[in-house]
C-alpha cells in the first residue's frame, strides 16, 4: 500500500492539475472577450441598445457577434455565464496552496531566521492576508477614487509592492512571491464573485421585471474588469516563480516582483492598443525587455540564504530534530554529500550549475533534516534524483534513505531489503 506520503504527493499533483487547467479556461475566456470588446466596430445595421459587432472565424464556421451596453429589447431564453472558470481556479489554487505550503510549512513556508513561527501562526498569516488584502483593495475602489482609474491602478501597484516586501519578511522566498500571487489571485476572483456577477444579476432582473438598468452597475464591473486584465501575466508569473531560485531566492525578490507586475502592463498595453484598432505599439516591447534585463540583474545580486557556518550554527525545528535524531541519518548524510551536495551547495561545484536547483540546499545536518520529505520523495522513492543518476547514488542508498525517512514517518518497512 502506498504510504501517507506518496498519497499526499498524488494528491498535490491531481490538485496542480486541476488548478492549471482551470487557469486556462479563466485567462483563455477572459483575453478572448477583452480582444472582443476592443475589437467592436460600429455598423449601419445594429439593433437598437447594440454598440457594436464582430465577425470571427473559427473551426469551419463564422461568427457573427453583437454587444448590447445593457441589453436587448428581449432577454435571450438562455444566457452564458461566465464565472465558473474563475471560481473554480481560486478553489484549485486555495487547495494548492493548503496541500503544499500548509501542510509543508516546516519545508516550505516558515523561515525560522526571518520569523520563528508556529505553524498555526503562519497559515494564520497566509489565509489572513488574503482576505485582508481584499477588503483593502475592496475599500479603494469604491472610494473617490474609483472616479479616477489611473490614480487607482498606481496606488494597487504600491500596495502590491508592500505586500510582497511584508511577505519575504515573514516567509520563505519561495513562500512569499507564491502568496503574492494568491494574494493578487483573490483580488482578481473577488472582483468576479462580488462585484462583476451580482451587479450583472442586477442589470438582467431589472430587465426582466421592466425596468430601465442602471448603466452605472456596467461601469464599476468594468473598473474591475480592467484591474483583472493588467493582473493575470504577473499572476502566472508569480505561480511559477517556485521552480525558479533566481526569481523566489534573490535578496530581491520583492522588487523583482515589482518589475514583473510592470511588464504584465506594458505588454497587456501592446495587445489592448492592438485589439481596438490603434495600432501596435511596438516601444512598450522595449519597455518591457529594459524590464526583463532589471529582473536579471536583481537576481544577479545574491541570493538570501544562510551561509554554511551559519546553517551549522543554527539551532534545528522541532521536526527537524526528529529527522536528526533517527537510526540512519549519519548514512544519508553521507550519501547526499556524496551524490546529491556538489550541485545543492551555497557555490556549487558541478560544472554548469551556478546556484542549487529549486534553491534545495544540501551540505548541511540542518540542510539535510530541513529537506527530509524532498530526499525521501526525489531520491528515495523515485530515481529522479540526481538527474540520470550521475553521481552513481545505488540502491542501497535509496534504501537506507526510505528506512530513515519512515521511522519518523511512522510508516513500516516490511519487504525492503538493501
Amino acid at each position: 500500500m502506498p504510504d501517507s506520503v506518496i498519497i499526499w504527493e498524488w494528491l498535490a499533483f491531481a490538485v496542480r492539475w486541476t488548478h492549471v487547467i482551470t487557469a486556462i479556461a479563466w485567462i483563455g475566456s477572459s483575453f478572448y472577450f477583452i480582444a472582443l470588446d476592443l475589437s467592436l466596430r460600429k455598423a449601419p445595421d445594429l439593433p437598437p441598445g447594440a454598440y457594436g459587432e464582430e465577425w470571427q472565424v473559427h473551426g469551419g464556421g463564422f461568427y457573427h457577434i453583437r454587444k448590447f451596453l445593457v441589453a436587448p429589447e428581449r432577454m435571450p431564453e438562455h444566457l452564458t455565464w461566465f464565472k465558473w472558470e474563475s471560481y473554480s481556479t481560486w478553489l484549485s489554487g486555495a487547495a494548492l496552496l493548503a496541500v503544499t505550503y500548509w501542510a509543508g510549512a516546516n519545508l516550505f513556508l516558515i523561515d525560522p531566521q526571518k520569523a520563528d513561527l508556529a505553524i498555526w501562526q503562519a497559515v494564520a498569516i497566509s489565509g489572513g492576508s488574503l482576505a485582508v488584502g481584499w477588503l483593502i483593495y475592496d475599500r479603494l475602489c469604491k472610494s473617490r477614487l474609483g472616479e479616477h482609474p489611473t490614480a487607482l491602478m498606481l496606488l494597487l501597484f504600491v500596495a502590491l509592492v508592500a505586500m510582497g516586501w511584508a511577505y519575504d519578511q515573514i516567509f520563505t522566498g519561495r513562500a512569499a512571491l507564491l502568496h503574492l500571487g494568491a494574494f493578487t489571485a483573490t483580488i482578481m476572483t473577488a472582483n468576479v464573485f462580488f462585484i462583476i456577477m451580482p451587479n450583472q444579476r442586477i442589470v438582467v432582473a431589472d430587465l426582466k421585471a421592466g425596468r430601465a438598468a442602471d448603466p452605472k452597475y456596467g461601469k464599476i464591473a468594468k473598473l474591475r474588469s480592467t484591474h483583472n486584465n493588467y493582473l493575470t501575466l504577473p499572476v502566472v508569473f508569480l505561480m511559477l516563480s517556485n521552480h525558479y531560485p533566481l526569481a523566489f531566492a534573490s535578496e530581491y525578490n520583492w522588487l523583482i516582483a515589482a518589475l514583473i507586475f510592470l511588464m504584465g502592463v506594458t505588454i497587456r498595453h501592446f495587445f489592448n492598443s492592438m485589439h481596438a484598432g490603434k495600432g501596435q505599439l511596438w516601444w512598450t516591447w522595449a519597455v518591457t525587455a529594459m524590464l526583463f534585463v532589471g529582473i536579471m540583474w536583481l537576481s544577479a545580486l545574491g541570493l538570501n540564504h544562510d551561509s554554511y557556518e551559519e546553517s551549522q550554527a543554527r539551532a534545528l525545528t522541532q521536526v527537524e530534530q526528529r529527522f536528526a535524531d533517527a537510526e540512519g541519518f549519519d548514512a544519508v548524510s553521507r550519501s547526499v554529500a556524496g551524490r546529491c551536495a556538489m550541485c545543492h551547495a551555497r557555490e556549487p561545484s558541478w560544472e554548469g550549475i551556478h546556484h542549487a536547483p529549486k534553491g534545495v540546499l544540501l551540505e548541511t545536518p540542518a540542510d539535510i533534516a530541513r529537506s527530509a520529505k524532498e530526499i525521501y520523495v526525489q531520491a528515495g522513492l523515485t530515481n529522479a534524483m540526481p538527474p540520470a543518476n550521475l553521481s552513481g547514488m545505488t540502491q542501497d542508498e535509496r534504501v537506507a534513505i526510505i528506512r530513515w525517512f519512515r521511522q519518523v514517518g511512522g510508516v513500516g518497512v516490511a519487504g525492503l531489503r538493501p
